[in-house]
């Protein structure tokens, strides 16, 4: 430790820190631009001088290291002229548009010229002027003159999202922030460079002059699409959601979020939400009081009941879903006598698990991984904020080895961050190619292997990889978890993760993939699964916020066994199913119901709702409530959510992946069922600005290759 004066109080700081870190631990804030506490330090603003006795001239804080007995004022006369300096200097060039900058109210330029600027110019010459680019449809950079060249969005880029998009160009007053070569920002990270930028030179294309700043309200929430669970502040505006930012949980997502949770709120003020219950009467659509479509509803329900067996009604819920809402859905099935519940959607094999599968450690701790092993995942696209940590970990050191295919694995550079060993191979030789490094392990080790393989040379690079190192993981992904053969991969990893010291388990898909197995949202005594739902072994069905041709394995084929049934009830915040739906309830999403997540870490993160239900939209959990009344159901008889998560809270959460399935190296195995980055959920599916990036385009594109590769 190092101990330095800074403004008369003593202070320790570990050697190598610079005096901006002394000055944080202190308490003292130091103007700046440039420096951030995520980013590598830059020192380009010189906002941060301070006075440095012994220096000849103010130093920057952000760029001078601390040593012992230093002495350092931030507020005196030479540091104060220092800084005033600097902003006239940054002021130069800055256009007089504060009053329609989006950034206005809360940009760090117009808050330290109010501190550290003057009354008037001194510059008489005409402001540089720097023509706009058109970088996507996420990303506005239309105002480029205000930037005043922190590259903070450069080095977010290189460092946190692991592609440099962004990059300065020519030199002095002809310095430009740009793509190359008039390239667009595709980065899943993106929207992160506008959280950061100082000041109004990136803003956001879908908010753009939507709302003051100080018009808008701020309500916590958590993001409801990827497992991550990353924290959000919700701005609103007339009870309309207007725009979506992070708060920062250094446990879970920093101070980042995906595009994903920033920019699918669009989708909350479509045309396409459904704004009142509809009945299906004769073909034609119609729309009825809550009083009536549940009445019909219930009443359908009893009747098949009553014809067919309460085992001819089911239940497919979808993982976004909250915990209530999933606990009620499973409470009401089964209270009605039937078992037939799954959240499941995309697998393709349906083992009962011993435990709920969860991602085996804590989130932060994929940072300071030294060997990571991940199979059958896209990462950067599947889980972008992963992805950022484990790329945190590669760039400390870490050797990151996969096991994948050409799909999910197409370059190089496809994850965005340097991959030691890779074994691609199709869907089918996952379970060899794990196999394989486990009999390398067992060769190096002199142990017996769980199952016939060979130490290939890939096999045998990735076991040493493994077999080094103190902190490592074994991770598999969302094809690994829809897998055909996906238990013996969880088995073959659990070996694996055993002999060499690692943690393992899955990086689970959706917002409450742990969740939906907590509340036990799938068959517990035998019922149907997804797949044979949604093959028509039933005759009434609940959809809870699932569309079944988008979320499922099944897709089109799920649309005519869903037209044979009887009844066909769809709980979604838009108007969709309509094709084989007989009802459709509109549900609220998360924005406007309470609720809780339980991400892939096993961390229960309860939320309130941000904005008043639309029009005649409910919270799914009432609507679950007020039918299992209709039905004569007393077990669901709950006043708020929170009620219902105390229920829950009465069954422990019993986090294990713990697998004793027989392994299976061979066997036919389809592709697993993956939805990509844009097409997730309802959410992302609707919100316009998402479906105009490269990747959703790529993904639309891949999807018509493969149909007409089929039809050939």
């Amino acid at each position: 430790m190092v101990e330095i004066e800074l403004d008369g109080q003593k202070v320790e700081v570990l050697e190598g820190s610079m005096v901006m870190h002394a000055a944080e631990k202190a308490g003292t804030y130091i103007p700046h631009f440039c420096y951030h506490k995520k980013l590598s330090i830059a020192a380009n603003c010189r906002m941060c001088l301070v006075d440095v006795e012994k220096a000849p001239k103010p130093m920057p804080a952000c760029a001078t290291p601390v040593t012992q007995g230093m002495i350092v004022r931030t507020k005196s006369d030479k540091a104060i002229k220092a800084q005033q300096s600097v902003m006239e200097f940054l002021l130069i060039n800055h256009p007089l548009d504060c009053p329609i900058c989006d950034q206005g109210g809360e940009c760090q330029l117009q808050d330290l010229a109010v501190g550290y600027g003057g009354s008037g110019s001194r510059y008489e010459e005409e402001k540089r002027v720097v023509f706009h680019k058109e970088v996507g449809p996420l990303i506005s950079m239309q105002e480029m003159s205000r930037c005043i060249h922190c590259t903070r969005c450069v080095r977010f880029g290189q460092e946190v999202a692991g592609v440099m998009e962004l990059g300065m160009s020519h030199r002095g007053e002809h310095a430009e922030i740009e793509t190359f070569v008039g390239q667009s920002v595709d980065s899943e990270l993106s929207g992160n460079m506008i959280d950061i930028c100082p000041v109004g030179a990136l803003t956001s294309k879908p908010f753009r002059y939507s709302a003051r700043t100080w018009e808008l309200s701020r309500r916590k929430s958590i993001a409801p699409h990827d497992s991550s669970g990353a924290n959000l502040v919700v701005q609103v505006k007339s009870n309309e959601v207007l725009r979506v930012v992070p708060l920062e949980n250094e446990e879970v997502n920093e101070c980042w979020i995906a595009d994903r949770d920033r920019f699918s709120y669009e989708a909350l003020n479509s045309a396409d939400r459904l704004r009142a219950p509809m009945i299906k009467q004769g073909g034609e659509w119609k729309e009825v009081d809550w009083q009536t479509a549940l009445e019909y509803v219930a009443n359908g329900l009893n009747q098949i009941s009553k014809d067919h067996g309460a085992s001819s009604i089911g239940a497919l819920v979808s993982p976004h879903s909250t915990l209530e809402e999933l606990h009620l859905a499973s409470t009401l099935v089964r209270s009605m006598g039937s078992d037939n519940i799954d959240h499941r959607l995309r697998h393709a094999e349906f083992v009962k698990s011993e435990g709920v599968r969860y991602l085996g450690t804590a989130i932060a701790s994929l940072t300071q991984l030294q060997r990571v092993l991940v199979v059958g995942s896209n990462l950067r696209k599947d889980h972008p904020l992963f992805a950022l940590r484990i790329r945190q970990a590669q760039r400390n050191g870490a050797q990151v080895n996969a096991i994948t295919s050409k799909a999910l694995f197409n370059a190089a550079d496809a994850w965005a961050m340097p991959v030691a060993h890779a074994d691609v191979q199709e869907a089918g030789a996952w379970a060899q190619s794990l196999a394989n490094v486990a009999a390398a392990i067992a060769a190096e080790k002199g142990v017996t292997a769980p199952a016939q393989g060979q130490a290939t040379p890939e096999a045998q690079a990735i076991a040493k990889s493994l077999l080094g190192g103190d902190r490592k993981a074994v991770l598999l992904g969302n094809a690994a978890a829809h897998h055909a053969n996906a238990s013996s991969l969880l088995s073959l990893a659990k070996w694996i993760a055993d002999q060499t010291g690692a943690s393992y388990g899955y990086l689970t898909e959706a917002a409450n993939t742990v969740g939906a197995q907590w509340a036990k949202a799938e068959p517990q005594t035998g019922g149907l699964n997804a797949a044979q739902m949604l093959a028509g072994g039933l005759k009434a069905v609940l959809l809870l916020n699932t569309e079944p041709v988008e979320d499922s394995a099944a897709g089109t084929k799920a649309v005519a066994a869903l037209a044979a049934m009887q009844m066909v009830v769809t709980l979604s915040p838009f108007k969709t199913n309509m094709a084989f739906s007989d009802v459709l309830l509109p549900i609220a999403p998360f924005t406007e119901t309470s609720g809780s997540f339980v991400n892939a870490e096993g961390r229960l993160q309860s939320f309130h709702a941000v904005v008043k239900p639309l029009a005649e939209t409910r919270p799914a959990w009432k609507v679950l409530r007020v039918l299992a009344n209709m039905l004569g159901l007393p077990q669901l008889a709950f006043e708020t959510s929170q009620d219902v998560l105390k229920q829950i809270e009465t069954t422990p959460l019993n986090l294990s992946n713990a697998c004793s399935s027989e392994i299976r190296l061979a066997g036919n195995v389809d592709t697993p069922c993956v939805a990509s980055i844009y097409q997730l959920d309802s959410l992302v599916r609707r919100a316009p600005s998402l479906q105009l990036t490269a990747d959703a385009r790529n993904a639309v594109a891949n999807s018509q290759t493969v149909v007409e590769g089929a039809h050939a």
